[in-house]
This record gives C-alpha cells, sequence and structure tokens, in this order.
C-alpha cells in the first residue's frame, strides 16, 4: 500500500482503516453508536437520581413540612442513600461491560 498515491479523503480513510485492522467500519459503527446513546441514557438517569435526591434534602431542612411529611422525606431519604450507593458503585467501580466484550471480540475476528 502505498500512501504517496492517494488522491482523496476517503482513499486516505480507507488507508488508514486498513492499516488500524477496523476492516468492517459498519459493525463497529453501530456498536460505538450503541455505546454512545447507553452511556448518554445511563448519564440522564444517574442525574435524575441525584436531583430527585437534592430535591429530598433542600424540602428536608428548607421548607416547612408537617412532622407526617417529615417522617415520610426521612425515609425517602434513607431509601435513596442506598440507590445513590448503587449509582456511585456503577460509575466508579470496574466493571465487565457486554459491548466492550463484543467490540473485542468483533476486532479480533477483523484479524482473523
Amino acid at each position: 500500500m502505498d500512501l504517496n498515491n492517494i488522491s482523496s479523503g476517503n482513499d486516505m480513510a480507507k488507508t488508514v482503516e486498513e492499516t488500524n485492522g477496523n476492516g468492517s467500519h459498519e459493525k463497529h459503527g453501530a456498536i460505538e453508536s450503541r455505546k454512545k446513546w447507553n452511556f448518554v441514557a445511563r448519564f440522564i438517569i444517574s442525574g435524575i437520581v441525584f436531583s430527585i435526591f437534592f430535591i429530598l434534602i433542600y424540602v428536608l431542612f428548607f421548607q416547612e413540612v408537617q412532622d407526617t411529611y417529615r417522617d415520610l422525606i426521612n425515609i425517602l431519604i434513607g431509601t435513596y442513600v442506598a440507590v445513590l450507593t448503587k449509582t456511585a458503585d456503577y460509575w466508579f467501580k470496574d466493571k465487565d461491560d457486554p459491548e466492550h466484550k463484543e467490540t473485542k471480540d468483533l476486532h479480533d475476528n477483523d484479524k482473523e
């Protein structure tokens, strides 16, 4: 493969793709797209969880609430501590992501 005879950007992209060993761009593109959407969805869900927790904290400490509702808010905050723990575990613990394994398997199959 002679890099001096490349005439357009498409040829350059194909050359780089071939030298990187990522010949099946369509398969990799679909996996990468799914990874991106999964990240966005997980990020939004985590944002909603943290937002609800901060709203509960605000209501508990900065709003006038009847004793009955204050007990309910305390119970909800206690429940949300477990949810926040699982959310933080998801973002900060090492995990086997099936999409990473799928990408690695696809990449290994392309080399063969």
